[in-house]
């Protein structure tokens, strides 16, 4: 938009009264946030975001989602829970599936994979944690919930595979970097092959142990952890002796 400024010259008008400035209506629309480049509205400056209002939105969520189960969870729930407006909220999880998918994606961030050098040490000890971590009472509650809800929408299984599965996969390519550097794998022989070699790997892991928790309701013990890895070094006699 243009804006012209007043002629010069313009015959001088007699004084007028003043006038009052209308009130202002305040049913109008609030005003919009700017909006970027390619049409989507960015965020206004403001307090830097609150990292613990992060932590105890997630914390409130698995509680709630454990308690409530999915249909009763709600964005208001999880607001009071978490002792936070609605709106810090929503600023930061727009959906109930963002929300809760971030909400357990966050357990996993715990995971390490060691390097205690052997492949055969690594495996048993990034078992050993995540068996721990799917035995906890939250994160059975919070998983069971999720993956029964995305079996019924689309959109959130692919947010299921994008935001928790897939982040996972580090821990294989991370062991099995460890255990090339150490001569105990060969190297990849191409990018395509390794990505599919690791995401077998990353399936018949996390695959076994889940169903085995949460499905079969065994525990993970020290032995079984062992005679597991045995069988998936198999094809490699030289690392069984870790």
């Amino acid at each position: 938009m243009l804006l012209t400024s007043k002629p010069q010259g313009d015959p001088v008008s007699a004084p007028q009264p003043p006038v009052t400035p209308a009130r202002p209506d305040h049913r109008e629309d609030p005003p919009q946030a700017p909006e970027g480049t390619d049409g989507t509205t960015t965020r206004a400056k403001g307090r830097p975001r609150s990292a613990a209002a992060d932590l105890a939105i997630l914390d409130a969520t698995r509680e709630a989602l454990a308690e409530l189960g999915w249909g009763g969870l709600t964005m208001g729930h999880v607001a009071t829970r978490a002792k936070v407006a609605k709106t810090t909220l929503y600023r930061r999880w727009p959906s109930k599936n963002e929300l809760v998918v971030d909400a357990v994606a966050s357990l996993f961030d715990e995971l390490v994979m060691p390097d205690l050098g052997s492949l055969r040490a690594d495996i048993e000890a990034v078992v050993t944690q995540f068996a721990d971590l799917l035995a906890r009472p939250e994160t059975q509650a919070a998983l069971l919930a999720l993956f029964a809800e995305g079996t019924r929408d689309r959109q959130l299984r692919r947010r299921i595979r994008e935001a928790i599965v897939d982040p996972q996969k580090r821990l294989v390519r991370q062991g099995r970097a460890a255990a090339q550097a150490r001569g105990e794998l060969a190297p990849d022989a191409d990018e395509a092959t390794a990505g599919e070699e690791i995401d077998i790997i990353f399936d018949t892991i996390a695959g076994t142990v889940e169903h085995r928790v949460l499905v079969s309701g065994e525990p993970i013990t020290a032995d079984w952890t062992r005679r597991f890895t045995s069988l998936l070094l198999g094809p490699f006699p030289s690392l069984l002796a870790g």
